[in-house]
């Protein structure tokens, strides 16, 4: 069995038992087995088509990367190979009898006997590798539903598992703005700016309107700016000795984007408008429709605060 990398401790908190229902693959395809259930799901399966195991435990942030990716792939084989689903933690027994001593661990089974296998959370091009020499080709791969998926899942707040599914994508189109762009805007998300403005430099200026990468350096700029202004509370104890202090309810919008409070850095943009429309030549709306470009057409901050900037300039 060949090896390709190693498990980590790290959380990984809210993994789904059954990432097929989690991640869309096809009920059919992908299951969850236990030690009573294994011969029947993996041993006698194997005769008919090829299974693969993945064996994985809750608290694997690795396993938690390569779930929707291998089920992606299983997926893109149209029945040619299944997906079974083993917790180590809950059911050791087969784990602990095959010597997996690293996870997440992947053992494909064939007539009843493990014939390959690999160990870490590889990218979604060798993964598809892996069944291809299983099973021969999968066809294209559909890069787009793997972008829809790392969106949706940037969208719920699951870093680890967007990063893994862009990072996918720029394996297989290493120049793919909208990957670019999104792991960009999670690396400001986590705070790590210098690797997001790094990786935002390496795309050509030709290329640097393009929405995503625009978006990716609006955010950075954000946190840029946030980082200048520090804690929140001076501010409002100066917005409440005068609320007329445009000044320091926009510096205090800047900070709370920063914190990620976006409802409430859109309050108080939208309150200087109320007071001032033409405060700063128009800058409390211009930072709002910065917002909205650092966050994302989707977002429901821009999608909100777009109905009231709307409500208030038109009202």
């Amino acid at each position: 069995m060949s090896s390709q990398g190693d498990t980590t401790n790290g959380r990984a908190d809210g993994v789904s038992a059954s990432f097929g229902t989690e991640f869309g693959a096809a009920p059919s395809l992908v299951k969850d087995t236990s030690t009573a259930t294994f011969r029947e799901d993996v041993l006698s399966e194997s005769t008919r088509q090829p299974v693969l195991v993945d064996f994985w435990a809750p608290w694997c942030g690795p396993c938690k990367q390569l779930g929707p990716l291998i089920e992606k792939a299983v997926k893109a084989a149209n029945g040619k190979v299944k997906l079974v689903k083993m917790d180590i933690e809950a059911h050791p027994e087969i784990a602990g009898q095959l010597g997996i001593q690293s996870i997440p661990a992947v053992i494909a089974f064939s007539n009843g006997q493990p014939i390959d296998g690999f160990v870490g959370a590889l990218p979604e091009s060798q993964i598809r590798g892996f069944i291809e020499r299983l099973v021969g080709p999968l066809g294209p791969a559909a890069l787009d539903e793997t972008l829809a998926e790392a969106e949706k899942q940037a969208g719920e707040g699951d870093a680890s598992a967007a990063a893994a599914l862009y990072a996918a994508v720029l394996a297989e189109e290493p120049d793919n703005l909208k990957a670019l762009g999104g792991l960009a805007r999670l690396q400001v998300g986590l705070g790590d700016l210098e690797q997001a403005e790094a990786l935002l430099a390496s795309v050509p200026d030709a290329k640097a309107g393009d929405a995503a990468i625009a978006g990716a350096r609006a955010a950075l700029e954000l946190a840029r700016q946030a980082e200048t202004l520090g804690d929140t509370a001076e501010l409002e104890a100066r917005i409440a000795a005068d609320p007329k202090d445009h000044q320091a309810r926009f510096d205090l919008a800047l900070a709370l984007a920063g914190h990620n409070r976006r409802e409430e850095a859109v309050d108080q943009l939208i309150e200087i408008i109320r007071r001032d429309r033409k405060w700063h030549d128009d800058g409390a709306r211009k930072q709002l429709v910065q917002f909205f470009e650092a966050w994302g057409p989707q977002d429901d901050a821009t999608a909100d605060g777009r109905r009231r900037l709307s409500s208030v300039l038109f009202s």
